[in-house]
């Protein structure tokens, strides 16, 4: 049990629900506000609306015993904390259009005493904005409530773990602000909480992972070199790793979801100039998925050519990583969009993590892999390793399936 009576979460997506869950699992009531009504109707019947392990059973159970209720909109707590989407625009300018909206929702509740925390991943500088924002238009709260900055740091699939026993950086607009975010955070995290300023705690988000982008961008860079030079990048990546100092990520069809593909974003938009490498790394997993359907297509027209007839095409895998229904920015979508726009074959799209898709009906893996001429895999789910199929066929392995099975 927290010091805090009340709790409300802005956002009930992805990182907002299994939040909200376990802090009221740990004993302080909480409210969670989405503006999607049909999210709250999911929520307050003790059902989800995302899949992670765990989260159905943590929601009923927070839910039946009255400590987690959704609203459409936000209600006097003790603590808010904003965990709402923060896109880019075409440009790749960072959007806090929500963050702002649900600030401005909250002005006439704040009240002495309250702490205010963002998680949404920001640009440098925006938990000050919105601390700016507030005090211009409650000047009576200057100095007596809380604001500070704490991202979250989990990897989908592991979620409810890692909220718990993960470490978070916590930086607050002042001192104060700083120690009351640690408080609360204190009621449900076993992982150790370092003290930062909230300039310092965003640029760290962002700084996590656009190191990991980087380092995609490195080995999806081999994995071109490799198939120009006829070597076999995942041999090659694995004798590289037997040096006791290099650790080379495996190449993928690209990235995705709505941290590594997205936060670079943050910084390069800011800092033109001087992010450079940054910026390269990008531009290196952006090219990798259109790499990955110019290699797909020239498989089809060359299967047509020696067979006489066009081949049907096996898509395995629709997320932006294995092993979750997330689409979020998915390189694997970008690349069967791109390629079916091609021409006139029979496709099979495969996604064994989602029940149905708005614009592909879905195929088993089993009944795709003997169907299709040409397999593609584009995401590496635990699903696809081990399938069996003809040695006749074209595999496109992108991911690893094939050699790591």
């Amino acid at each position: 049990m927290s010091n805090f009576k009340q709790v409300c979460f802005i956002g009930l997506g992805y990182i907002g629900l299994p939040t909200a869950s376990v802090v009221a699992s740990c004993g302080t009531p909480v409210i969670g506000v989405d503006i999607n009504k049909s999210i709250v109707d999911t929520v307050n019947r003790g059902e989800i609306h995302i899949i992670e392990p765990g989260l159905q059973d943590a929601v009923q159970n927070v839910v039946s015993s009255g400590m987690l209720k959704a609203s459409c909109i936000p209600v006097t707590s003790d603590a808010y904390i904003i965990v709402v989407p923060t896109p880019f625009t075409h440009n790749h300018e960072p959007d806090i259009s929500y963050v702002r909206a649900a600030t401005i929702s909250l002005l006439s509740l704040l009240k002495e005493g309250d702490l205010y925390i963002i998680e949404s991943t920001s640009p440098i500088g925006t938990t000050e904005k919105m601390a700016d924002l507030i005090f211009k238009e409650r000047p009576e709260l200057i100095g007596k409530i809380s604001i500070a900055y704490c991202p979250e740091r989990v990897l989908p699939g592991n979620v409810l773990f890692e909220l718990v026993n993960n470490d978070r950086v916590i930086g607050g607009i002042d001192h104060e602000a700083t120690e009351r975010a640690v408080v609360f955070y204190s009621s449900f995290v076993k992982g150790t909480l370092h003290r930062t300023n909230s300039k310092t705690a965003e640029m760290c988000k962002l700084t996590e992972n656009s190191s990991r982008d980087v380092q995609i961008a490195f080995a999806n860079e081999l994995s071109i070199i490799c198939d120009k030079a006829g070597i076999d990048v995942w041999e090659l990546i694995a004798l590289a790793n037997k040096h006791p100092r290099v650790k080379i990520l495996q190449p993928g069809c690209g990235v995705g979801g709505h941290c590594i593909a997205v936060d670079p974003y943050f910084i390069t938009a800011d800092f033109p100039r001087e992010a450079r490498i940054i910026a390269q790394a990008r531009e290196t997993n952006n090219y990798k998925a259109f790499w990955c359907a110019e290699k797909i297509i020239n498989s089809m027209l060359k299967f047509e050519m020696e067979h006489r007839k066009r081949p049907v095409v096996a898509f395995m895998g629709l997320s932006f990583k294995p092993d979750i229904d997330d689409l979020r920015e998915s390189p694997a979508l970008y690349i069967v969009q791109k390629v079916m726009q091609h021409g006139d074959y029979e496709f099979l799209v495969v996604e064994p993590n989602i029940h149905e898709h708005s614009l592909y009906k879905l195929t088993e893996p089993k009944k795709a892999c003997n169907r299709a001429d040409i397999i593609v895999f584009l995401v590496a789910h635990r699903d696809f390793h081990g399938l069996l199929f003809d040695k006749d066929k074209t595999i496109l392995d992108f991911c690893g399936v094939v050699v790591n099975s």
